[in-house]
């Protein structure tokens, strides 16, 4: 009986692994616990054990691929004791396969699953259209769900074939959308192939988003970070679809700054490269594939300047839903408000004084977030009625500060969540924040990273408003609006009671509480807490 081997998640944000050696080669007789291969991740590298004893009969992905977690990269035939030789000779030779190989029929490219309650999903956008050549892992069209957008890579190299479902269209989970022929089976080229109904108006593509993740903070690392040099088990973070690409126009990574999470390298990072740089003669020579970053942002300005005023566009998904949860949440819970303004005066200081060698140290950059974030998460511990939720007639307490951060996308809002946020320190709350904060705009979260949240910051500031006044996210009891952070003339006064006017850096902060569970003094002592946290800050900040 064949058992599938699959890349092992290594960690809560480990979402991929790279295949750097095999221990075992096809036909090879395996125990189980037996070491299989080995992997390196962002944190980690490891040997991963056979899951049980029999016969390497296929491996999927070769050696320094990088494939996410749960994909099969080999098979093992399970043997019993008496023909264990048999399966020996019956393997021996067997060549190693590459993954997402395809017969002469082509692979279909299926509706995935994006979480255990997620039964469908529609059709955003198709990013190739008919008789476009695809390479593996290549984007192949958006999605949107209940819970998240996401881009889908084509499970294998060669052409699109067939469209089967069009922009617009929900269709159920392993509903084949389209399929992908192997190169050079006779499909028709792009210029013969009809187009696909709803190419001609591809919705805009997602360039510049207003992160709700912190008052004053680019996400990714700036483009003129320096370029490390690599030694030992050191290794530039990419895909291996930019590997590829890099390597057809001899283009050595390191030269390429990654906005990705954790300095990752993307498709759109190389394809910038390319265009501003250009990699030797052989990238002079030969135009890159697919669409650049810079055309890309030509057409998603030409397709948002097109929606003139007088125009009716349909509610995509993701704003439908928000919509109902929005009206589900003040039609159930009786909203009220409770307004601090904070001195951030300190943390202002200290960030300042900071943010370099935090940033050259960690890799990610200083804000305001993290001294917020970790103050909530504290003052949650403290009166932990402002986490709870109400259910079925009866308070639920959450054991965690499952906490929320609101981002705002072009396409809609979604809240991607750090977990168990009361147990991290204050560099990992900065990375988590930064890394769903980057993966939310990339369309790159799972399902479970955007759900379960049980207390939710929002940064209305981030525009440069005083405060607002938010809607709370069922189901949960409360949400924290963060206003602008300005300098503003203080009345200050001594030990002695004597005033003085100073300048000050003030922030304003309003806390949304559900009056059926929380009242208004729980509320007040929960924004006292938070306000002593954040003016008399004395926390370690690695």
């Amino acid at each position: 009986m064949p058992t599938d081997v699959v890349m092992p998640q290594m960690g809560e944000s480990i979402f991929e692994g790279t295949i750097t050696r095999w221990l075992k080669k096809t036909g090879d007789v395996v125990e189980k616990d037996e070491p299989l291969f080995e992997i390196s991740t962002d944190k980690v590298d490891a040997e991963i054990p056979s899951p049980v004893a029999g016969v390497l009969s296929e491996i999927k992905v070769a050696e320094g691929e990088t494939v996410q977690i749960h994909t099969v990269v080999a098979v093992v035939e399970e043997q019993g004791p008496g023909n264990r030789e048999q399966g020996i000779e019956k393997h021996e030779g067997a060549a190693i396969k590459d993954q997402g190989s395809s017969s002469s029929a082509g692979v279909d490219v299926v509706m995935p699953q994006m979480g255990e309650s997620i039964f469908e999903g529609t059709i955003t956008r198709w990013l190739k259209k008919a008789g476009d050549a695809v390479e593996k892992d290549e984007p192949l069209f958006e999605i949107s769900t209940d819970k998240v957008d996401a881009e889908i890579p084509s499970p294998a190299a060669g052409i699109l074939s067939e469209i089967k479902a069009g922009e617009g269209e929900t269709v159920q989970i392993n509903t084949v959308v389209a399929v992908i022929a192997a190169q050079g089976s006779g499909v028709r080229d792009q210029g013969s192939v009809a187009a696909t109904p709803g190419t001609e108006t591809p919705l805009p593509i997602a360039t510049q988003v207003a992160a709700e993740s912190a008052p004053q903070a680019p996400a990714s690392i700036e483009p003129e970070a320096p370029i490390a040099e690599l030694n030992g088990r050191d290794r530039v973070r990419s895909s291996p679809l930019v590997r590829k690409i890099a390597q057809e126009h001899k283009l050595d990574l390191r030269r390429v700054a990654g906005t990705g999470s954790v300095g990752r390298i993307t498709k759109d990072d190389v394809l910038r490269h390319l265009t501003q740089h250009r990699a030797g003669s052989a990238a002079a020579a030969k135009p890159v594939a697919s669409e650049t970053a810079a055309a890309a942002t030509e057409r998603a300005a030409a397709a948002q300047a097109s929606k003139m005023p007088g125009q009716v566009v349909p509610l995509s998904r993701m704003r439908a839903i928000i919509a109902q949860r929005m009206v589900e949440s003040v039609a159930i819970a009786p909203h009220v408000y409770s307004i601090y303004k904070i001195d951030m005066t300190r943390i202002a200081r200290l960030r300042e004084r900071e943010k370099a060698r935090f940033e050259q140290k960690h890799g990610v950059k200083l804000t305001y977030m993290p001294f917020i974030a970790a103050a909530a998460a504290e003052a949650l511990r403290r009166y932990p009625i402002v986490n709870a939720s109400l259910k079925d007639g009866s308070i639920h307490y959450h054991p965690h500060v499952d906490l929320g951060i609101a981002v705002a996308l072009e396409w809609g809002l979604i809240v991607p969540v750090v977990k168990q946020a009361e147990t991290l320190s204050f560099v990992e709350l900065a990375k988590a924040m930064a890394d769903l904060a980057e993966r939310a705009r990339t369309k790159k979260l799972k399902p479970e990273e955007a759900s379960g949240s049980t207390f939710t910051l929002t940064n209305s500031g981030v525009f440069g408003g005083e405060f607002g006044t938010p809607i709370i996210n069922q189901p949960e009891s409360a949400i924290l609006a963060i206003g602008g952070l300005k300098k503003e003339a203080v009345v200050l006064t001594d030990a002695e009671g004597n005033d003085t006017i100073g300048v000050r850096a003030m922030q304003s902060y309003c806390l949304g509480f559900d009056h059926r569970l929380i009242d208004g003094a729980d509320g007040g002592k929960f924004m006292s807490a938070f306000k002593r946290t954040l003016e008399g800050w004395e926390r370690e900040i690695g």
